[in-house]
């Protein structure tokens, strides 16, 4: 119906007129009223009467500004376009995230611009680069004691629980996040007796949040002034190293679809956003403490480069609200840690598995996209 009356009324608009004059000539409906302030009469001041005694003055309320044509200008006349307003405050490519005991880094930026600020960020603050992996997005630093480090660096350790006759080492991991160009930096730390030789193993979750937190809070910090400097980019780190080693579509006990990924949760969380972001269905909402990216197998996926065009707008048959629940297929894709890997499977809710022709769909698109 929307699409019959608009193409009624574009019919009628051609039959009724030989020209466009009337719509956007100088007496069209769609003029350009730019002028229109030029033809405004100027009126006396307001004057109180004399017995009326007021204690603040008088001032017009809509002033003529003096950079604009005066009463005797005739013709068209040119506005000039104002002054930019200066920015009180640019917001920060980098922000801090929270989720429970879990805090991390995000960076509008992707993952290639980050690697060198991350690294200058541990250097100028006295710690040893022990190991770099680029593709993977990871480095760790030397067993070091906090007298090796700069004074506040030192200071801010101590205050979050590294004990002075011990040594802490740190490791750094930089993953795309979910929406394209921006990345997500995690920081653990491992700590063990000054002298010892023990190799202590990093945990895949932050045990030291002290630590973690103080080390974040200081890098959050020191990347924002960094990145004002300069726009550096590690070639290494710009591959996408987020990819999961394995990647293997089976069933589980009882018969569902089960992807599973040789990954860690955050790293898998992140590949799994961006490979249903270049699918083909729509993604309406996520809650990355559940593990959950709600998707709508009836709506196409909303791309920015997709926004209709005036007389797609005059004449689309966008689909009501009603439209859209009635036809609704959503499900839920969920990610769940199991031993050392991750395994993703799609739900019709929490009490309902997918049917496994839609759970197999679903998941075979996500496996495409992961590369």
């Amino acid at each position: 119906m929307k699409r019959l009356a608009g193409l009624s009324a574009l019919a009628l608009i051609i039959s009724s007129t030989s020209g466009c004059g009337w719509i956007w000539g100088p007496e069209g409906y769609f003029r350009d009223r730019g002028s229109d302030y030029l033809e405004a009469q100027q009126t006396a001041p307001m004057k109180l009467p004399p017995d009326v005694n007021v204690a603040k003055r008088l001032d017009p309320l809509l002033p003529i500004p003096r950079n604009v044509a005066d009463d005797t200008f005739k013709g068209e006349y040119e506005v000039p376009r104002p002054q930019p307003l200066s920015a009180v405050a640019e917001a920060s490519d980098y922000s801090l995230q929270k989720s429970g005991d879990t805090r991390w880094v995000m960076a509008q930026r992707p993952p290639a611009e980050v690697w060198p600020v991350a690294v200058q960020f541990f250097q100028d603050n006295g710690f040893r680069i022990d190991e770099q992996r680029p593709q993977t997005g990871e480095f760790t630093t030397a067993w070091q004691h906090t007298s090796e480090l700069s004074a506040s660096m030192a200071k801010r350790l101590q205050a979050g629980g590294v004990a002075n006759d011990s040594e802490a080492r740190i490791r750094v991991r930089i993953e795309p996040g979910v929406q394209r160009n921006t990345s997500e930096v995690y920081v653990v730390s491992a700590e063990r007796p000054a002298g010892s030789t023990a190799n202590v193993d990093f945990t895949p979750r932050s045990v030291n949040t002290g630590v973690d937190a103080a080390l974040v809070d200081e890098m959050l910090a020191s990347m924002s002034r960094i990145s004002e400097k300069g726009g550096s980019v590690s070639l290494l780190a710009a591959g996408s190293f987020d990819t999961p080693s394995r990647v293997s579509l089976s069933e589980d006990g009882s018969g569902n679809v089960v992807l599973n990924l040789g990954e860690d949760l955050d790293r898998a969380w992140s590949s799994v956003g961006r490979a249903l972001e270049h699918g083909e269905w729509r993604v309406e909402d996520i809650n990355r403490s559940l593990g959950l990216y709600y998707i709508n197998l009836a709506e196409k996926a909303e791309k920015k480069d997709d926004e209709p065009g005036f007389f797609g707008k005059l004449f689309g048959s966008k689909p009501t609200k009603e439209e859209v629940e009635t036809r609704a297929e959503r499900y839920q894709v969920r990610l769940s840690k199991v031993g050392e890997s991750v395994q993703v499977t799609v739900e019709k809710n929490i009490n309902t598995v997918a049917p496994a022709e839609v759970a197999r769909k679903v998941l075979g698109v996500i496996q495409d996209n992961l590369g």
